[in-house]
């Protein structure tokens, strides 16, 4: 078998596919062609030498905001992906019915990384930082619903944030109107939570199997244990049942107190991902590599973190191609060094605790290609944060 590139003597993690080991990667035509020992060398036209890397599929992330230019969050997926190895971003609620023709033209189709959507069930997305749903007149379902049908290729659920800043005075409605929308078009609903009202419990009572609960492991009043760290009997009632808990760490969302109290309990997310945007990729979440750095730090082992960084958002989504190296897959790769030191990390609230082992990202492929790492441009003026960044230091 001859190969246009060949991915070879690194340590193959895949939990998805069921590929754990010492395996070369052999890559024809953008696909994957083959994961094996000891392919050969002279069949490839050109060898990447992984040598001490760690080889996983391109890293799906369930929670982004790349809408870059026309809202408050987004940044750049292209010059983030190639240095973190994300090769697939889910871009959760940044565009709402009226501005997602802008996000096929301008965002998701001239991306060299795949670029998906979660359309916002308010028309008007995250141009501002919030109160999406403080005007119910924005909840137009019937809007929603065509612009979904419109865009199957690329819209592959609804986002909700549901929170007293999103929702004002509107309290529930804008999340029933969101529960009728993912039920007309028959894909999963993410709900975010942080601060209430509305309550918790009366969220998840409009939440069913295979929807997302983003900011799982918040530390505001909505989070998932009780007083006593506990994981409240309701949260692990609905998801024993199959709600998919995400972790969207972002500038407010991620507490290292709920997680410990999670992890204690044996309950790991099921998703590990990012809610990068202007504000998170300042600190101290930095970028997904660091994200999943944070979980080993606390536990979690490397071949779990890969598995909710790849296979497991991507079935959240139903992207059955992406997500593993199963030959005929396209050819999304990530190389990865895993630096060992003492490490400081912190959660949204500067809470610090420590790691030993970082991963930092070696070469992004998408279809086969390198992804080579390229100017970003600056920070917004409204989200530049020069105390928040003098206070948690650089990535680690």
């Amino acid at each position: 078998m001859q190969f246009d590139s060949l991915i070879a003597g690194g340590d193959v993690i895949d939990p998805g596919a069921g590929h754990i080991g010492r395996l070369d990667v052999g890559i024809t035509n953008g696909k994957i062609a083959a994961v094996a020992p000891s392919l050969p060398r002279e069949n490839a036209r050109h060898v990447i030498d992984a040598t001490g890397l760690i080889v996983t599929p391109g890293l799906v992330d369930l929670h982004t905001h790349v809408y870059w230019g026309a809202t408050y969050w987004g940044i750049e997926p292209d010059p983030i992906a190639a240095r973190t190895g994300v090769t697939t971003w889910l871009d959760v609620g940044s565009a709402g019915a009226y501005s997602f023709p802008g996000f096929r033209a301008w965002i998701a189709e001239p991306s060299r990384a795949r670029v998906y959507s979660l359309l916002n069930a308010s028309y008007v997305g995250l141009v501002g930082p919030t109160y999406e749903f403080a005007n119910l007149d924005y909840a137009n379902v019937a809007l929603a619903e065509r612009v979904t049908n419109d865009n199957r290729d690329l819209i592959l659920g609804i986002k909700a944030r549901i929170d007293a800043s999103t929702t004002r005075s509107t309290g529930i409605e804008p999340l029933r109107r969101a529960r009728d929308l993912a039920d007309r078009v028959q894909l999963p609903l993410m709900v975010h939570i942080g601060k209430g009202p509305p309550e918790l419990r009366e969220i998840l009572d409009l939440m069913r199997p295979g929807d997302i609960l983003t900011h799982c492991f918040t530390g505001h009043d909505n989070r998932v244990i009780d007083a006593g760290q506990m994981v409240l009997p309701f949260v692990r009632e609905i998801w024993d049942r199959g709600l998919i808990m995400d972790i969207g760490h972002g500038a407010g969302s991620f507490s290292v107190e709920t997680a410990r109290a999670m992890l204690s309990q044996g309950l790991r997310p099921d998703v590990i991902s990012t809610d990068i945007h202007q504000l998170s990729v300042q600190g101290p979440m930095f970028d997904m590599p660091t994200t999943m750095s944070k979980f080993l730090a606390l536990g979690m082992s490397l071949v779990d973190v890969v598995e909710r960084a790849t296979s497991r958002p991507a079935r959240a989504v139903g992207l059955k191609d992406i997500g593993t190296l199963r030959p005929g897959n396209p050819a999304d790769v990530a190389l990865f060094r895993v630096r060992e030191g003492c490490f400081t990390y912190y959660d949204v609230f500067l809470n610090p605790f420590q790691g030993t082992k970082q991963l930092d990202c070696a070469l992004t492929l998408v279809d086969g290609l390198a992804l080579v790492p390229g100017p970003q441009r600056p920070l917004q003026h409204w989200a530049d944060n020069p105390d928040l960044r003098a206070k948690v230091g650089p990535r680690p």
